[in-house]
This record gives C-alpha cells, sequence and structure tokens, in this order.
C-alpha cells in the first residue's frame, strides 16, 4: 500500500466490509483480455463472504471453486465540506491553493481489499449452510422483510445458487478529516 498513513486495521477492513452495500469482485478471465469484474450484495460471517446468484451464466462459468478472487468494498465515501465560500476564497487570495486540492476537490472514504478463494456452496451435503447464508443475505439487505425469509426460501432456494469465499488476506485504508479540518491519520485514528 503506497499510502501507508492512511492504512488502516483487520477489524476496520472486516468492518468496511459489514457497512458496504455491495463489493465488487474480480476475477480473471481466460476467454477475455481483461479481468471479470461484477457488484455483488455480499455479507459476511466471521471470516467467510457470502453471495447468491443464478444458477447459470457468466459467474458459473468462472467462479470454479478454489478459483482466487479479489473483492473491494467501499462503505462511507463522500466529498468533504470543511470550508465556507469565504474561506475558500481567502485560501486561494492569501496563495494557499494547495489546501483546495488535499480537502476541497477529495474525497473521504472507507475501503477494503479481499484476496481469498471461492466455492460453490453444496447445497445437498451442506443444507444449513447454503440455508444460513441465504438468511444471513436477507437480514443484511431486507431486515424489515425477514417475517417472509421462510417462504422466500422455500420459492426460490432451487433457482439459487450460493458462492463463499474465505477470506485469506485484508487490506483497509481510509482518509477522513476531523472536525477542524485535519485529516486523521492511522496514528491518530488509533489515540
Amino acid at each position: 500500500m503506497r499510502r501507508k498513513d492512511r492504512e488502516m486495521s483487520e477489524a476496520f477492513g472486516l468492518s468496511v466490509i459489514d457497512e458496504a452495500p455491495f463489493g465488487t469482485l474480480s476475477i480473471n478471465d481466460s476467454d477475455s483480455e481483461v479481468p471479470y469484474a461484477v457488484p455483488l450484495s455480499i455479507v459476511r460471517s466471521d471470516d467467510l463472504l457470502f453471495f447468491h446468484a443464478a444458477r447459470s451464466g457468466k459467474k458459473h462459468e468462472l467462479f470454479r471453486n478454489h478459483t482466487p478472487v479479489r473483492i473491494v468494498f467501499v462503505g462511507h465515501a463522500k466529498v468533504p465540506d470543511l470550508f465556507s465560500e469565504k474561506a475558500l476564497a481567502s485560501e486561494v487570495r492569501d496563495g494557499r491553493a494547495d489546501t483546495l486540492l488535499s480537502k476541497v476537490f477529495t474525497t473521504e472514504y472507507r475501503s477494503a481489499i479481499v484476496v481469498g478463494t471461492i466455492r460453490l456452496l453444496d447445497r445437498e451435503r451442506e443444507p444449513a449452510l447454503f440455508k444460513e447464508a441465504l438468511h444471513l443475505i436477507s437480514e443484511k439487505y431486507t431486515p424489515d422483510k425477514m417475517a417472509y425469509f421462510e417462504a422466500a426460501f422455500a420459492s426460490g432456494a432451487k433457482k439459487t445458487d450460493v458462492f463463499e469465499v474465505k477470506i485469506e488476506s485484508i487490506t483497509a485504508k481510509r482518509k477522513q478529516f476531523s472536525s477542524t479540518g485535519e485529516e486523521l491519520k492511522w496514528q491518530k485514528a488509533m489515540e
């Protein structure tokens, strides 16, 4: 990681996964000159990630058991609003335009990158894990509809596959400013 001052802990990275609305999974595509990448609704349980997919299609062609994958998660992301118009004009007028690049034309973010291996859950040999993974996904994305989970599961489970990614490594970083406009670095985050 180039910006070590923004590197965060593994626990921070796991929290980014939990808050992120989706993760983008990338995998080598031997039939193409470019990698295959797809955004997915992903849920985490300890060091395992789960997502569901239809039982056919490009994902099934590429997602073979024990194939290495990389998944990028972005949690919080926004442009900071640290200065009034008057303060910005003063920065420019007083020759401090570098402030514009570092604190205005920038983005605060929380991100995590996971490297792992993928496998298709075997619905016949692992029925409890298969159902639990779908339950976890549903709890994350439709928590107010869980009273209907059993009916949805009974109706759709035969049309759905669930994939698991074992987290082998995780890196995380953030860019965030304090209320006084100072960038919070890793060392400051630990204080």
